[in-house]
């Protein structure tokens, strides 16, 4: 099993600086073809948004090209266990340092967190926060759930109609990011990879003024025939974005399963 990747990141129309960072890369390794994805949307709240997603891109790139092909080579069935230990000892720990960094210098900062790895037929979540990853088959599946105030609503049955979710005032607020509580609690997800398949990973930027639909018109598995249109059709949606006035940073990464 073999991808196709394309990532865009831009820094909108409001915004001083891009609070968002993402690393997308394909390697060839001896247990096969191995894709790993990841986007962080550093706090517009918050001081230092930027170095918050970018300390921890650095964190997990490093790990990719130190850590991973140990983990592959000690399992050779299902990787998940070992990922989970792996990706939450980095969370916590790049948590803590962010956290020490903040109240050193006096101020605050963190970043949503949000990865996928695909291997040997399987694909591995981990999340913090309200970045997202869709899954794109027949349709279109959100495949994380928003750690916000706003899920948290919705879970408890107080916000019942999509009237009530458009009317809630606190969206934004989200429950856990990495960098400023004491603690933070990832969720993972995996699932089966199966052929006609389109992964998306996008910031709360790019999702905000695009639809569902829109996303699986635009992303479906038969308009990605290459990775120079992938990268189009991100672009496409990055100014259409922007021109529904979107105010936040807004990225994105595609990935197309190929066989």
């Amino acid at each position: 099993m073999n991808f196709l990747i394309s990532a865009v990141s831009d820094i909108g129309i409001k915004r001083q600086t891009n609070q968002d960072s993402l690393s997308a890369k394909i390697v060839d390794t001896f247990y096969g073809q191995v894709m790993f994805a990841i986007i962080c949307d550093g706090m517009g709240g918050l001081s230092k948004g930027e170095l918050a997603s970018a300390t921890i891109i650095r964190a997990f790139d490093n790990w990719f090209y130190n850590d991973l092909i140990k983990i592959l080579h000690n399992n050779k069935k299902d990787i998940k266990e070992d990922l989970k230990r792996s990706w939450e000892s980095i969370i916590l720990e790049q948590n803590d340092k962010l956290k020490e960094y903040g109240e050193k210098n006096q101020l605050q900062l963190g970043s949503t967190l949000t990865t996928l790895l695909c291997h040997n037929n399987r694909y591995y979540i981990v999340h913090v926060g309200d970045t997202r990853v869709y899954q794109l088959t027949e349709s279109i599946v959100q495949l994380t759930k928003d750690q916000t105030l706003l899920q948290k609503e919705i879970d408890s049955g107080n916000l019942t109609t999509p009237q009530q979710i458009e009317d809630f005032p606190k969206k934004s607020v989200l429950l856990q990011c990495v960098g400023v509580a004491d603690s933070v609690m990832p969720y993972f997800y995996s699932g089966k990879i199966d052929s006609n398949m389109v992964f998306l990973l996008c910031s709360d930027g790019f999702r905000h003024k695009i639809s569902n639909e829109e996303m699986f018109n635009n992303l479906n598995y038969n308009n990605l025939t290459d990775e120079m249109t992938m990268n189009n059709i991100l672009l496409n949606l990055t100014e259409m974005d922007k021109n529904r006035l979107e105010k936040d940073n807004i990225s994105s990464i595609a990935i197309k399963v190929t066989i």
